[in-house]
């Protein structure tokens, strides 16, 4: 039977399936800033989206009925504060469902010889060595609360994306934490846990694919899902760089190795050929979307040399397969070493609006299968195109 949660709940069907929180950004005397990683980014994509307005609509037949529409458009913003669902932290019990007591402790003050070893579990997760200095209360409140929400986010993001056809974690990724074991920045294994919560939870989800475009190796989740043919991983990561995992590879169905310096021409194509072909093979009522942009040019740590315009083509390929193939997907933002890459991520959401990839229509709770709802919206949009020729 599983546990009580907080995080499956019902969310009003004014709000986009788009999924954050204020706690989701590291800020503390500046340590954060110790870290290639903008602690700060998932706030700022937020910030960028309520900047962006909607296209303009489509010429109505009375000039009047296009001037409402024109004036009201005017007005509309992608995404305003009432409209974003509010991401909850993930519970104890809730990590529970995935992690092993022992792990969790080590993240708690625990006396180990003499020494708090929370605090050197924690800095080593982090990558910033002074958090080993810092009382338990504070790297609880500071740092690893919000990486609870974040991970809550996903949660809550699994369930959204079943219930509306796809949904949007602005955090969340954390693809180096297996069930025992965190690194890299990831101290939670959210991707895991979405999965398990929907197999546990969710009647007719029994399989799910992950598609893995981070620039690194997801070796959290591959490690987690290592004899479980329920799920179906896809990676395409630089096979120089971090964590490089041999044991966690064996998890992989659909390996794709870079080089250095992959630029977004073989890197597009690589990425369209292999979410078909997994897609094709796995046939899973999920997809889990890690769309990592350290693959963007100058990354520190990717080593990739995509460029702003193809992160945002590629997280369209993957929402057009998702769609073609109608399975409801959930994206998480996973890593991204630039102070750049936030606006990025809020292009390439606007992009997926614009493109018809996502949309307030279908992000109703009143949609009680989403294939259905998605196999209906694209045969109105294929007649629509065939009047137009």
């Amino acid at each position: 039977m599983p546990h009580r949660t907080e995080l499956y709940h019902e969310v009003p069907p004014t709000c986009w399936p788009i999924v954050y929180s204020p706690d989701y950004n590291i800020t503390f005397m500046g340590l954060e800033k110790l870290h290639p990683f903008d602690a700060g980014k998932w706030g700022k994509v937020i910030n960028f989206l309520k900047g962006k307005k909607l296209l303009p609509p489509w010429p109505c037949s009375s000039r009047k009925n296009f001037y409402v529409s024109w004036v009201n458009w005017q007005e509309e913003k992608l995404i305003a504060d009432d409209l974003i669902v509010q991401a909850r932290e993930a519970t104890e019990e809730d990590l529970l469902v995935v992690h092993t007591r022992r792990y969790l402790n080590k993240l708690k003050n625990h006396i180990l010889e003499g020494f708090q070893e929370w605090s050197f579990v924690v800095a080593t997760i982090t990558e910033i060595p002074p958090v080993l200095f810092l009382p338990n209360f504070l790297v609880q409140r500071k740092v690893l609360k919000p990486l609870r929400t974040q991970t809550g986010g996903t949660i809550m993001a699994g369930k959204l994306a079943i219930d509306r056809g796809w949904a949007i974690n602005v955090g969340g990724g954390f693809h180096h934490c297996s069930s025992d074991k965190g690194g890299g920045f990831c101290a939670y294994a959210d991707i895991t846990l979405a999965i398990k919560f929907l197999f546990e939870r969710v009647e007719g989800v029994s399989k799910a694919t992950i598609i893995d475009l981070d620039a690194h190796q997801g070796n959290g989740h591959e490690r987690d899902f290592m004899d479980d043919h329920r799920v179906y991983i896809m990676d395409v990561y630089n096979r120089y760089i971090y964590p490089g995992d041999g044991f966690a590879k064996r998890a992989i169905k659909r390996k794709v190795e870079l080089d250095w310096g992959t630029e977004d021409t073989e890197y597009l194509q690589k990425v369209q050929t292999h979410v078909e072909g997994a897609l094709n093979e796995s046939r899973p009522d999920i997809i889990i979307y890690n769309a990592g942009t350290d693959i963007l040019d100058g990354d520190p740590l990717g080593g990739l040399a995509i460029s702003p315009q193809g992160i945002v083509k590629r997280d369209e390929v993957v929402f057009r397969a998702a769609r073609s193939h109608r399975i409801p997907i959930l994206m998480v933002t996973s890593g991204g070493y630039q102070k750049r890459t936030a606006r990025i991520i809020a292009d390439s959401i606007l992009n997926l609006h614009n493109q018809g990839l996502i949309d307030k229509e279908l992000a109703t709770s009143e949609a009680k299968n989403p294939k259905v709802e998605l196999m209906i919206r694209e045969s109105i949009l294929d007649l629509t195109n065939l009047s137009l020729q």
